[in-house]
């Protein structure tokens, strides 16, 4: 047992964050050194799908009748991963959490454009901050985290450079297709 106080709570020890930064797999590459990192074998002529089944809740037409646009951003994003050789090291599910994020911010913001920043209270009927502004940064933070999290694997693991457009850059661009009803 290390570091474990007589209270029985462990303290001390390295932080969390703590020590030097991990290199990516293209970075290793370059420098011829290899120690440490796993390079995947190429696959032996494996057909399959280009991308899997969708599940319901992405396509699931929405309360105001507009289509969730879910599908179109995991479909993109698994593309994106599939191009760069990781799509089978990223969890399906957090993929799906990354497309529903996204989709949900893009609900909020539509909602502020239609109905503006404030909203009315309920009881006093002051004028109050709009509760789309919360919920849309609250999607907003959850859509980078996923995003870091399929971009730090991406990183760590592809053996080619991975750079140029990514699902990630295109979000403004989706959010105002999205507002012309495309």
């Amino acid at each position: 047992m290390k570091n474990m106080a007589k209270d029985g709570t462990a303290r001390g020890g390295q932080r969390i964050g703590a020590g030097r930064k991990s290199k990516a797999l293209t970075d290793k590459i370059a420098d011829g050194r290899l120690n440490g990192a796993m390079i995947l074998p190429e696959p032996t002529e494996i057909e399959g799908a280009d991308v899997p089944a969708v599940k319901d809740y992405l396509k699931a037409t929405q309360k105001n009748g507009k289509d969730l646009c879910a599908e179109d951003i995991y479909i993109e994003t698994y593309k994106w991963l599939k191009d760069r050789s990781c799509e089978m090291l990223v969890n399906n599910q957090l993929i799906e959490q990354y497309a529903m994020s996204v989709s949900r911010w893009i609900q909020c913001e539509e909602c502020i454009s239609e109905y503006g920043f404030l909203a009315k209270h309920p009881t006093t009927s002051a004028a109050i901050a709009s509760p789309y502004v919360a919920m849309s940064r609250e999607y907003m933070k959850q859509v980078n985290q996923c995003w870091y999290q399929i971009y730090q694997i991406v990183k760590e693991n592809c053996s080619v450079e991975f750079g140029g457009r990514s699902p990630q850059d295109d979000l403004m661009e989706r959010l105002l297709s999205a507002r012309k009803g495309k």
